[in-house]
Formats: C-alpha cells, sequence, structure tokens
C-alpha cells in the first residue's frame, strides 16, 4: 500500500520519524511511482542507483528515533542548480552534464543532515533562464494537467514532481518567479522568502547579487514552513544572513483582520490573458470568505521604471555568473541565445546605469514599505498567461502585444523580485480550459512566517491541490 504518498510531507515525516511506517517501504513505494509516471512528465533526473537509494533508506530505519532529523527517510528530488555530492549539477548544460558536485550545496547538506534521501535532481531551463523547463541535456517537463504544455520554470521539474505526487516537498530557487510560476501552473504552492533568509552559496557575486534566492515547493503551506525550518539557516561564509527563525505555524481558521492590496493587471501596463485575472479575483473573494478585506490599488510606482531596473540589474547577475563561458570560444557556442544575450548586456552596462537601476530599485522599496502601513498583503496574478505549448521556447505575444524580450511574459513577478519582499504562489483553480493558475501575495520584508499562516488558512478552506488529479499520458514531439 502506498497512500503515504499522497499525504502531505508533514503528515509523512511524523510517521517516518515515529516508525509508523518505515524509510524502507516509502522509497520502495516513491521509486515504483517514478517509474510509472515520471516516463510522461520528465521532471525528475540524473536519478541515483535504486538499490543504492534502498539502501539509504534501510540505514535511515536503523536510527533510533529520539535521533531522526525533521526530514527524516523522506525522499526527495533537488533541483538542478543546487549541488549534490556525486551527482551532476548540469544546470540544464552540456557543459556541466557529466561531472559529479565534489560536495553538497550548505542548503543540501542542511537537508540531508535533517535526514532527506535525494533520489535524483529536478530538471531547469538551461541556467535558469525563461520559466519554461527545457534544455538540450534532458529536454523538456511536462504539464501534469495537459502534458501538451509547460510545467513553468525554472523549478518546472520540481514542481511537476511534487503535483505528480512523486516527491511530497522539493526545493527550488527564485530570482524572475520561477518559485511562484511553475506553483501557479502546477496547482501546488512555491515561496520565494524574503532575501537572505535562505543564504546562497559562498562565490564572488555574494555581496553584490541579492535579486536570487532558494526557497521551498509544496502542496500545502505548512510544508513549506517545514522544509524552511531546515533550509533557512545562516551560512557563515556569506554575508546578509538573517538570524534562525521559528516556522510553526500558528493555527488560523479565519483572516479577519487581514487587509490586501490588489494590484490586477498593474493599471493595464501587465498584459494578461483572458480569464487571468477574474480566477485571481475568485481567489481573493475566497480570502473575503474568511473575513480578509480586499481593496483594489492603483499602481503605486510606473512598471516601466521597474522592468528597466530588472533589466539591468538582471543583465548585471547573469554577466557576473555566466561571462567567463561566453569569454571562452570552447564554450561560448553552448551557451543558448537567450544567455548570450544577457551576457553581452551586462558586458555593456556602466558603473552609472547600475546606479540609476538601484536607485529606482530603492524607490519600490519604499513605496512597498508605504504600501505595508496599510496592507497587510498585496495580491498579484502568479503569471500572465496560461500553461502555453511545450514545444514554444517562450509566448511572443499577449493578447497581440508583442513580446520585445524572452522573459517580458513573467514581468508581473518583478515587484516580489525587485524589492526582496516575500512571496507566495497560492492556486486559484482552473479556468474554462482546464489549466492551473496561481496568484501572489507578498508581505512586507521579514513577514515570512505570517505570510504563510495566512496562506494556510487559505489552503484549509480550498484545498485547490487535492480538487483535481494529474494527467500522465505521454507526449511525442
Amino acid at each position: 500500500m502506498s497512500e503515504f504518498l499522497e499525504w502531505d510531507a508533514g503528515a509523512l515525516v511524523g510517521a517516518l520519524r515515529s516508525g509508523a511506517v518505515s524509510a524502507e517501504e516509502v522509497m520502495a513505494a516513491t521509486l515504483a511511482r517514478v517509474e510509472a509516471r515520471n516516463p510522461a512528465l520528465n521532471a525528475i533526473v540524473s536519478r541515483r542507483d535504486s538499490d543504492v537509494l534502498m539502501a539509504e533508506a534501510r540505514a535511515a530505519d536503523q536510527v533510533p528515533v529520539a535521533e531522526r532529523g525533521a526530514l527524516h527517510g523522506l525522499p526527495m528530488a533537488i533541483k538542478d542548480f543546487a549541488s549534490v555530492k556525486g551527482v551532476p549539477t548540469s544546470m540544464g548544460s552540456p557543459l556541466f552534464a557529466d561531472t559529479p558536485a565534489p560536495e553538497d550545496d550548505h542548503m543540501v547538506a542542511g537537508m540531508r543532515a535533517a535526514g532527506a534521501i535525494f533520489i535524483g535532481k529536478t530538471n531547469v531551463p538551461e541556467f535558469g533562464l525563461g520559466s519554461h523547463t527545457f534544455n538540450p541535456v534532458f529536454g523538456a517537463t511536462f504539464n501534469p494537467y495537459d502534458p501538451g504544455k509547460s510545467a513553468g520554470g525554472s523549478s518546472g521539474g520540481a514542481a511537476a514532481a511534487l503535483a505528480a505526487r512523486m516527491v511530497a516537498l522539493a526545493d527550488g530557487s527564485d530570482m524572475m518567479g520561477s518559485l511562484r510560476n511553475p506553483a501557479g501552473f502546477c496547482n501546488i504552492y512555491g515561496f520565494r522568502p524574503s532575501w537572505g533568509v535562505v543564504p546562497r552559496d559562498a562565490g564572488g557575486e555574494t555581496f553584490l547579487q541579492q535579486i536570487s534566492t532558494n526557497g521551498p515547493m509544496a502542496r500545502s503551506p505548512a510544508d513549506l514552513a517545514l522544509l524552511m525550518s531546515v533550509i533557512a539557516r545562516p551560512n557563515p561564509q556569506v554575508p546578509h544572513n538573517v538570524a534562525v527563525q521559528d516556522w510553526t505555524l500558528a493555527p488560523r481558521e479565519r483572516l479577519e483582520g487581514v487587509r490586501i492590496g490588489w494590484l490586477g493587471d498593474w493599471g493595464g501596463a501587465y498584459g494578461m490573458e483572458d480569464g487571468i485575472l477574474s480566477l485571481c479575483e475568485a481567489g481573493l473573494g475566497a480570502m473575503e470568505g474568511l473575513g480578509a478585506a480586499v481593496e483594489a490599488l492603483a499602481p503605486p510606482m510606473a512598471a516601466g521604471r521597474l522592468w528597466e531596473s530588472w533589466l539591468t540589474l538582471r543583465h548585471w547577475a547573469v554577466a557576473s555568473e555566466l561571462a567567463p563561458l561566453h569569454a571562452n570560444a570552447a564554450t561560448r557556442h553552448k551557451l543558448k541565445p537567450e544567455a548570450i544575450w544577457e551576457v553581452e548586456a551586462g558586458l555593456g552596462l556602466d558603473a552609472m546605469a547600475i546606479t540609476r537601476a538601484g536607485a529606482a530599485r530603492a524607490r519600490w522599496f519604499e513605496k512597498a514599505a508605504e504600501l505595508f502601513e496599510t496592507y497587510d498583503v498585496l495580491a498579484l496574478p502568479t503569471a500572465q498567461v496560461w500553461p502555453f505549448p511545450v514545444e514554444w521556447r517562450w509566448p511572443e505575444a499577449i493578447g497581440g502585444q508583442a513580446m520585445d524580450t524572452y522573459h517580458r511574459w513573467m514581468e508581473v513577478v518583478v515587484p516580489a523580485s525587485l524589492a526582496g519582499l516575500p512571496a507566495i504562489s497560492v492556486p486559484v483553480g482552473f479556468g474554462d480550459n482546464g489549466l492551473p493558475m496561481g496568484m501572489q501575495l507578498i508581505a512586507r520584508k521579514g513577514a515570512d512566517r505570517a505570510l504563510l499562516e495566512i496562506a494556510q488558512a487559505y489552503h484549509a478552506a480550498t484545498r485547490w491541490p487535492e480538487q483535481r488529479a494529474p494527467v500522465f499520458e505521454k507526449v511525442d514531439l
């Protein structure tokens, strides 16, 4: 019997820690499910040897109950940007697909110490560029609710694996919506923490790169908090750490006193496909039914100014990491066009361009702080388009309006990313097309746990991840 694979992670880990179920039986059931469902989705890649995994599960069962960690015996697949010792960290690039990682990243080491067992990696776009998971190493990841559609990205493999109940908990990362967009596309939850709560690994850009972060994905906000309790721990090798927090969520059934500012399409600045705004407004209606007060807001700052700041800082961040590969003639031709465009734009920046972008970013943070004097939460759609055909590189137009970059169709996620604010994508149901969508709930910096508590109350009332089963028919491209 493998009904425990349908449980939330908290329930499953509780049973593993108490011995009510064994790590061996959970691993056997997980591997069987991956064999049955992953071929249709291509979500989990670089799978580790099954015999080794079963041996690790049996070893976990020998750990005394009193010594079992927060993730004891839980099978997990790590996003293919974070390093797991002995497994390649391909980042979706053939340049790194065959090189086993020499050690765990800081976050992964914490998860291993908490008892997680790593079955493989989850698929990503090449270098995480673009919110659509495909790459020349492993191919595309398919949407669990329509295998002909994208699962989003860059944490698309993680989102699809969660929706398909191949794993109960997953990690991801988010620069430009990579925890939020695939969560919305796959009917689960993705949480971008306040910047600095989950520290980066050591590297030359750790003082300057403050726009991307790791975070959790799950089928409930309570499970997001479970993984945060493990990964939200300081790394003494990097700056800007946040002190350890208590991630125990206070039980909350109602939302009286919660004030929500609805930003919609940012006054028309963000093109939206039909049906997305109305579905998000239905989600807000559910929150009103729990006692929350919702108010429509005018755009607090010009979207164009936010986009210009974001574009500059993203160019700079991508160039800081990929410029050495671009400079080497032997590796440049193996970079996808989007990566080359980002790097060359970043190399063309001067100090004043970066200064102007930083000033606009600071002004937006100030504006957001002013809004949070009145509102507890700001709300935006998670995406501007429905899950799109998996064979596309990206949506080239929204409602007839051409997109001028490969990622302009993701602009709605920029406000939270640019200010380093905590943001969660919550499911809001399915459109008339049968496809899922999500809504971003954004809080003031540092209000991470309070945001998860609000989202958990919403989840208890709606339970969208349980409302519709995924599809596992294989699609041939």
